[in-house]
């Protein structure tokens, strides 16, 4: 079982689909008019809220252009859990001919339910710059939104992935003196329900099915009787085609026996 390699990317293709949903936030700030002064996109990067928050406090001079800019989103991996409330019929298969060979096909066995979970940190210095950020995500979830991922391009499976809000806190930094950079943080709880895949087997394609029947087993030299050939209707019928089967019977007083190797009877 173990040593097969295979990988199918996807925890990747699932933590890029998490940060691509909020890769496009905008932020507006105005004036006391209502005048827009300013347009920007918030930056979004994986990480931990610990290595902002220490790239943050660790500028003393709030003018140094190195300093991390506010307000940004951050998020990282928490943990990844089996589901059991998921488990699919582990005997089952996938099928599907393979690309190009239309006499092999390829099977996979049913995927293996499970759970990402995300933290989602938004970082501002003003309040109202986080309000504006928390209020562009939440209306989204309720308390799921769900995308679409191409889990298995090899064997035409895409999979739709809820994303679970599960909650949200808020946490103030500022401690009241004048080196201290102030960081407003709202952390936002998701959980995934996405697949995993196990490797795919390449096998090739029956075209004949042939079983001889034979009376009087008990003798040293049975005689076989009759052959029962299964064969696809039409025979130029591929595995994905909607195809029907010939069904022929023969009858032998010949005592020959079918040589597997020459697939004569001798």
């Amino acid at each position: 079982m173990l040593g097969q390699q295979f990988y199918h990317e996807t925890i990747r293709k699932v933590v890029v689909a998490f940060g691509t949903m909020f890769n496009s936030i905008q932020l507006v700030r105005k004036d006391n008019s209502g005048n827009i002064i300013q347009t920007m996109k918030v930056p979004l990067a994986y990480g931990p809220r610990d290595k902002y928050l220490v790239r943050l406090n660790e500028d003393a001079d709030l003018t140094k252009s190195v300093a991390i800019t506010l307000p940004r989103i951050g998020f990282e991996i928490n943990n990844l859990s089996y589901d059991p409330t998921r488990k699919l019929n582990r005997v089952q298969k996938f099928k599907k001919v393979k690309v190009g060979k239309s006499e092999q096909l390829d099977t996979q066995y049913m995927p293996v339910p499970y759970n990402l979970e995300f933290s989602l940190y938004i970082m501002a210095k003003q309040s109202d710059d986080a309000l504006q950020i928390v209020e562009q995500i939440l209306p989204y979830f309720q308390p799921d939104y769900t995308i679409t991922i191409n889990d298995m391009a090899d064997m035409g499976i895409k999979k739709d992935v809820p994303i679970i809000l599960n909650g949200i806190s808020y946490e103030d930094d500022y401690q009241n003196d004048f080196q201290t950079r102030r960081a407003i943080i709202y952390t936002l709880a998701f959980t995934t329900k996405f697949y995993l895949y196990g490797p795919v087997t390449s096998h090739s394609v029956i075209k004949t099915v042939q079983a001889d029947q034979y009376t009087n087993l008990p003798d040293k030299s049975p005689k076989r009787e009759q052959r029962y050939t299964v064969t696809p209707k039409p025979d130029t019928a591929d595995a994905d085609d909607n195809f029907g089967f010939n069904e022929t019977i023969s009858f032998y007083q010949d005592a020959k026996e079918y040589d597997l190797e020459t697939g004569t009877d001798k």
